[in-house]
C-alpha cells in the first residue's frame, strides 16, 4: 500500500496525465491551531463546468478512519479506472463511454491528518488530528451517547462540524448537491443506507430504490456476503452525527450509503491493521477488484434508477433550514453558492465566518444582560418608591 503522501501524488500525476477527463483542487481550513487539507478529484468527460449541475452527480468519500488504508487505495483504483489507465477484469472499454452524462467527485483521503498518526505507528486510530471521530461530528442527531460509547473511538467534537475536514466536506456537498453519496470504511462487508442513528430506513420510492441497487450490488460483486439495510439497524450499534445521516436528510442526496469494503473478523482486537486491510496480495488485489467493479454498476445503473427522481429539485435552502439546519450551516451553503455563481472567491467573507459567529452570540448575551438589568431596575424603583407613596396618605 502506498503512504499518505505517496497516494496523493500518484492521483496528482494522474490528472495531470489525463486534464480531459480529470481536475483536481486541494481545500485548506483550520481552527484553533489545527489545520487540514482534503484534495478533491473531479470526473467529467467532455468536460464543462457550466454544464456539470445538468449532469448526474456523485460524490464518493474514502478514508475517513485513519486506519482504514485498504479504501484509499480503491479511490486510486477507482481513478485509474476513470482515466482508461486501468480496466476492469473483463469489462468493455467502451462502456466508459455510459459515464458521458456523470460528474464524479472523489475525496481520496477525507481524514489526512489521522492517516499521518496511522503511518508513524498508531494502526488503531481512527480519528482526526486531534482525536475527534469525523463520522460523529456531523450535525443530524449529533452528541447523542449511548450506553456502550467509547470516548476514544467515537469522540464527536466540540459541536457539529467542529472539525476542518467534516466543514470542508459540508461545503463540498452543499455546493455540488449530489445525487448519490457514498461513504467508504472497512471493518465488514456491507452495503448501509441511512439511517445511522436509529434502527429504521427511509420510507416512500428513494427507500425503495435504494434498497433495490443495493441487492444488485451484493448479488454481483459481494457474492451475496454483504450485510443489507440501515447503519442503525444493521451493525449492532447506534452511530449519531454521521455524514450518511446528513446527506440523505440535510443535503438531499437521494441515494447516500456507506460501504464497508473489507473486515478481518479473526484478527486479534489489537492487530488493527489486519482487521481492517488485507495482508495479503491475493486478497488485496481482490477486494479491488471487486469493489471497483461494484462502483461501476452503481455509476452505470443508478442513473435510471434515479430517473423517477431525478427530475425532481434537490432540498431548497429554506427546505433544508426546516430540516434543522442551523444558521451556521445555511451561511456556509449560501457563500458557497455565491462563489459558484460569480465565480469569485469570498475568503473574507468566509475566513470572517467564525468572528461573525462569536460577535452575533455576543451580542445576545449582552441583549440577555441588559434585559435583565432593566428589569431588575424597575423592580428596584417600585420598591423604593413604595414607603413615599405611603406618607402623602392623608391619616
Amino acid at each position: 500500500m502506498f503512504c499518505s503522501s505517496d497516494l496523493i501524488e500518484q492521483i496528482k500525476d494522474l490528472v495531470h496525465r489525463h486534464p480531459d477527463k480529470l481536475s483536481i483542487e486541494t481545500l485548506n481550513t483550520g481552527n484553533k491551531g489545527y489545520n487540514a487539507d482534503i484534495s478533491v478529484v473531479t470526473y467529467c468527460r467532455k468536460r464543462r463546468e457550466k454544464d456539470a449541475k445538468a449532469k448526474f452527480r456523485i460524490l464518493l468519500s474514502f478514508g475517513q478512519h485513519g486506519r482504514e488504508l485498504i479504501t484509499t487505495e480503491l479511490a486510486l483504483k477507482v481513478l485509474s479506472i476513470l482515466s482508461e489507465e486501468q480496466f476492469l477484469p473483463n469489462a468493455d472499454p467502451a462502456s466508459l463511454i455510459s459515464l458521458d452524462d456523470l460528474v464524479i467527485k472523489v475525496v481520496p483521503i477525507e481524514n489526512l491528518n489521522g492517516r499521518k498518526l496511522v503511518e508513524e505507528g498508531d494502526l488503531c486510530e481512527r480519528r482526526n488530528g486531534r482525536g475527534v471521530d469525523l463520522n460523529r461530528n456531523w450535525s443530524v442527531d449529533w452528541g447523542k451517547k449511548e450506553k456502550d460509547y467509547d470516548p476514544y473511538e467515537e469522540n464527536p467534537g466540540t459541536g457539529p462540524f467542529s472539525e476542518p475536514e467534516s466543514q470542508m466536506m459540508r461545503k463540498i456537498a452543499i455546493s455540488f448537491e449530489p445525487h448519490i453519496w457514498v461513504n467508504v470504511h472497512s471493518g465488514m462487508e456491507a452495503l448501509f443506507m441511512p439511517y445511522d442513528h436509529k434502527n429504521t430506513t427511509p420510507n416512500g420510492l428513494p427507500s425503495q430504490k435504494m434498497r433495490g441497487l443495493l441487492e444488485q450490488v451484493n448479488k454481483a460483486h459481494c457474492h451475496e456476503r454483504c450485510m443489507i439495510g440501515s447503519g442503525g439497524g444493521s451493525v449492532g450499534y447506534f452511530a449519531h452525527g454521521t455524514a450518511t445521516d446528513y446527506m440523505y436528510d440535510i443535503v438531499g442526496a437521494p441515494m447516500a450509503f456507506t460501504f464497508e469494503i473489507y473486515g478481518d473478523n479473526a484478527a486479534s482486537s489489537k492487530d488493527c491493521f489486519k482487521m481492517f486491510n488485507p495482508v495479503d496480495h491475493a486478497t488485496f488485489n481482490s477486494v479491488l477488484n471487486d469493489w471497483s467493479a461494484a462502483f461501476f454498476t452503481i455509476f452505470k445503473l443508478a442513473p435510471s434508477q434515479l430517473q423517477d427522481l431525478h427530475s425532481q429539485p434537490l432540498m431548497s435552502k429554506i427546505d433544508k433550514e426546516k430540516a434543522g439546519v442551523s444558521i451556521d450551516e445555511y451561511l456556509d451553503g449560501y457563500l458557497v453558492e455565491r462563489r459558484n455563481r460569480y465565480g469569485k472567491k469570498m475568503e473574507v467573507l468566509d475566513y470572517g465566518m467564525q468572528e461573525i459567529r462569536t460577535y452575533f452570540r455576543l451580542f445576545l448575551l449582552s441583549s440577555v444582560l441588559l434585559l435583565f438589568m432593566f428589569c431588575s431596575r424597575i423592580s428596584k424603583s417600585k420598591l423604593n418608591l413604595s414607603p413615599s407613596s405611603s406618607m402623602s396618605i392623608p391619616v
